[in-house]
């Protein structure tokens, strides 16, 4: 049975797409099955991966509609090991689209159910905010990967995030956890992401991974060339820190 990671933080800007491909990555260059599920109207997991956004039939939107089956708009090996149910702009409108419709918290749920003990990691992108989209995420999810910035504003976004994960647990998925924070853009020479980090480490210690993501020039270069970041410079920092975290989602779900 695939272990499902949602990758939410209602705050924008803090590394969750960046993660969401280079944890998936890492994760299939150790031999893992991986699912990647593209929740974002901006569809920049699916992009990321080299898929062209805006000429697919089949996403995630129609998926969530019931207009094609979960097989229809898979696409398989992306990267080895990596298949993703894309994204594009067309997303934005299934909050609307779902207004009414019965049990719809539980759509990517149902239909990921289907297909779920072929992969040993689902990972899901999130959209920055707390949507309908954002809940189908976490009812599908085992966990929530909280991807923090260093920076002055980022325990203010994170206490709203563990709020939505305890709201989701008792009402809709009472087994849902957070599976842990990870550092992104972290610069080991400023004050100030040392005192993000032990802030954090203060109020959550047991929930906050060793692998601090650096800020990385290679790390930003790689989307725009269609590649996660271990395939377009391996050697970077960027690719060494996404595969030690890779290392420990995996020590952590003892796979």
């Amino acid at each position: 049975m695939g272990r499902a990671i949602a990758i939410a933080n209602q705050k924008g800007g803090v590394g969750k797409t960046t993660t969401a491909i280079n944890l998936s990555a890492c994760l299939a260059a150790k031999r893992k099955k991986v699912l990647v599920i593209d929740m974002d109207p901006q569809g920049n997991t699916t992009s990321g991966f080299g898929v062209e956004k805006n000429e697919l039939e089949n996403t995630v939107y129609e998926l969530i509609l019931g207009e094609c089956s979960v097989e229809e708009c898979l696409i398989k090996n992306v990267v080895k090991n990596v298949s993703i149910i894309p994204s594009n702009v067309n997303l934005a409108a299934a909050e609307i689209e779902l207004i009414g419709v019965d049990k719809k918290e539980y759509i990517l749920k149902n239909e990921i159910d289907w297909i779920r003990d072929q992969y040993d990691f689902i990972i899901i992108d999130c959209p920055p905010s707390l949507s309908m989209l954002t809940i189908n995420a976490m009812t599908t999810a085992d966990t929530v990967l909280v991807p923090i910035q260093c920076e002055y504003y980022a325990l203010e976004g994170l206490s709203q995030l563990i709020h939505t994960v305890n709201l989701v647990r008792e009402r809709l998925n009472p087994t849902l956890d957070i599976e842990g924070i990870v550092f992104t853009m972290y610069d080991a020479r400023t004050n100030l992401s040392m005192q993000v980090v032990e802030n954090v480490k203060d109020h959550l210690n047991q929930k906050v991974y060793k692998t601090m993501i650096p800020r990385n020039i290679r790390l930003a270069e790689a989307p725009s060339y269609g590649m996660p970041i271990n395939l377009y410079d391996a050697k970077s920092a960027g690719a060494e820190s996404y595969m030690a975290l890779a290392d420990e989602v995996i020590k952590r779900k003892g796979i």
